[in-house]
């Protein structure tokens, strides 16, 4: 029984039937903790007796360094940027994600297709231009989306990382500074993302819980699919 599809025809050559593994993406804004959750995944998969490939963007071997310099110098415009991200996107999905799902692999994806196509639609793309230029994807088993509220991401982000140009759309003009131009384009992404929250059937989890509550919750989600043959 063929288990994967993808959102149109697909990568060429690829056959479905052959995939066997989980793949299993977890969604989010900038600081709502996805980082955190896929290593805690990672590990409570791994003890469980499962092989774990653990992938993101701008991880890709073809893209990925050419990607970060190219943001790191802020030179791409919406256009470009879309496109340089389905590379690296297409990248990791035909040499890491498909070859780890034939080998049986459980797949943790840091960001998958819904961060991009967000990400280019509040830069104003096409959403049906940005649609088909993922259709090659591969439909997952199972989006995490992790969910918070702009005041949240502002406290999370201010006691880590701190604010970054492209996360906070200054290349948008948002607002006067960093800070207002973070609220308003994180503003705007959740607002995209509650849309394909219901679209594509992401399983929310609320993250202004304890850190292992949200973990138990997104365990509690996974367990009937890794219960499946």
């Amino acid at each position: 029984m063929t288990r994967f599809a993808s959102y149109g025809p697909g990568l060429p050559a690829i056959d479905a039937s052959e995939l066997k593994g989980r793949l299993i993406v977890v969604e989010g804004a900038d600081g709502v903790g996805r980082s955190t959750h896929i290593a805690l995944l990672k590990e409570w998969f791994e003890k469980t007796g499962h092989a774990v490939l653990d992938t993101g963007r701008t991880r890709s071997a073809l893209a990925g360094k050419g990607l970060e310099a190219a943001t790191d110098g802020n030179t791409l415009g919406p256009i470009a940027m879309s496109l340089f991200y389905a590379t690296d996107f297409a990248d990791r999905l035909e040499n890491e994600i498909i070859p780890a799902l034939r080998a049986g692999f459980v797949v943790l994806t840091d960001r998958y297709i819904y961060s991009l196509m967000a990400r280019a639609i509040v830069r104003g793309a096409d959403p049906r231009w940005v649609r088909d230029v993922y259709e090659f994807a591969l439909k997952p088993d199972i989006v995490i989306y992790l969910s918070a509220n702009v005041e949240q991401l502002v406290r999370r982000v201010v006691q880590t990382t701190g604010f970054n140009y492209w996360e906070s759309g200054m290349d948008l003009n948002l607002g006067a500074d960093m800070y207002d131009s973070f609220v308003e384009y994180q503003s705007r992404l959740l607002d995209v993302f509650e849309a394909m929250s219901r679209e594509y059937g992401f399983r929310v989890v609320d993250t202004a819980a304890q850190i292992g509550d949200v973990g138990d919750q997104i365990k509690d989600s996974l367990e009937p699919l890794m219960a499946r043959a």
